[in-house]
C-alpha cells in the first residue's frame, strides 16, 4: 500500500480511529497495525522531562478494541480491572498489595490509544513501576510545522512551532535508532532530511533511505547522538546540510 501524507493517519482526534489500517491473522491470533509503528516505552525510559510532559496530557478512558491490540489475549481482561491502589480486591491484585493491571489512555492531541502496564511487588519497598505502549503518528497534525527534534533514553520526539510535543512520526517496520551504522539511524536521518528540505512542512513518516543527507546520517550514526539528551532545531538540521 502506498502511503501519502493525506491518507490513513491518526493525527485528527475528532476522527478517532476511523482511518487506521489493521492487519490480522485470525488463525494465529495476530492483530496489529499495518502502517503506524508501535512504540514501547520501558519503565526506565519514563524518567525524563519530555516523557513526563507527554504523559501529563494523556486522559484516562474506557478500554476499546485498539487498546486490546497492546495486550496478549490472556491479559486483555487486565485492561478492565482496577489497579490495586484503587481496589485491593481487584483481579489484578497480588496478595493484597502487588499488581499487574493495565490502564487505558488516549492522547487528546492526536487521538492515539495508550496502554500503561503496571508491575508492583507485594509489600513495601519493592518494584512499583509503569511501562507504556502506544502508536506513533504517521505525520504531525495538518496545521503543525516541525520545529525541533529531541532524543533521549531511546525515545524520539518532535516539537512543533506551536510548542506541542509529539512522538516522532514513524512507519511500521521502519524503526529509528542512533549510534551505529544500520537501518535505524538511516531511517531517522532520512526523516530528518525530509523535514529540513521542506522547512518543517512535510512531516509524513516513511522517507526513503536514499533521501538521507550524508551529514545528518553521520550524526545519527555517531556516538555523540547516543549520549544523554540531544535536541536539534530545524535550523541545526539545515546547517548540517550546508556544512
Amino acid at each position: 500500500m502506498t502511503f501519502k501524507p493525506v491518507d490513513l493517519n491518526l493525527t485528527d482526534p475528532t476522527k478517532g480511529y476511523l482511518n487506521f489500517v489493521l492487519y490480522t491473522e485470525t488463525r494465529l491470533g495476530v492483530a496489529t497495525t499495518s502502517l503506524n509503528a508501535e512504540v514501547s516505552i520501558e519503565a526506565t525510559q519514563t524518567h525524563t522531562p519530555h516523557f513526563q510532559e507527554w504523559l501529563s496530557r494523556l486522559e484516562r478512558c474506557e478500554p476499546n478494541a485498539m487498546h486490546c491490540m497492546f495486550a496478549e489475549p490472556s491479559t486483555i481482561p487486565t485492561l478492565f480491572h482496577p489497579c490495586v491502589t484503587e481496589d485491593t480486591n481487584s483481579p489484578s491484585a497480588i496478595s493484597g498489595s502487588g499488581c499487574v493491571c493495565r490502564r487505558a489512555f488516549y492522547d487528546p492531541e492526536f487521538g492515539l490509544p495508550v496502554v500503561g502496564e503496571h508491575f508492583k511487588h507485594v509489600g513495601e519497598g519493592g518494584t512499583d513501576q509503569w511501562s507504556y505502549k502506544t502508536y506513533a503518528p504517521l505525520a504531525l497534525r495538518p496545521d503543525d510545522t516541525f520545529s525541533r527534534f529531541i532524543t533521549g533514553r531511546g525515545l524520539f520526539w518532535a516539537r512543533t512551532e506551536k510548542g506541542l510535543l509529539s512522538i516522532l512520526p514513524q512507519r511500521n517496520a521502519l524503526g529509528y535508532n542512533i549510534g551505529y551504522n544500520g537501518g535505524g539511524p538511516h531511517a531517522l536521518a532520512a526523516y530528518l532530511t525530509q523535514v529540513a528540505d521542506t522547512e518543517g512542512q512535510n512531516t509524513a513518516a516513511g522517507a526513503p533511505y536514499e533521501q538521507a543527507h550524508p551529514a545528518i546520517l553521520t550524526w545519527t550514526q555517531s556516538s555523540a547522538a547516543d549520549r544523554g539528551t540531544n535536541e536539534l532545531t530545524l535550523h541545526d538540521l539545515k546547517a548540517m546540510q550546508q556544512s
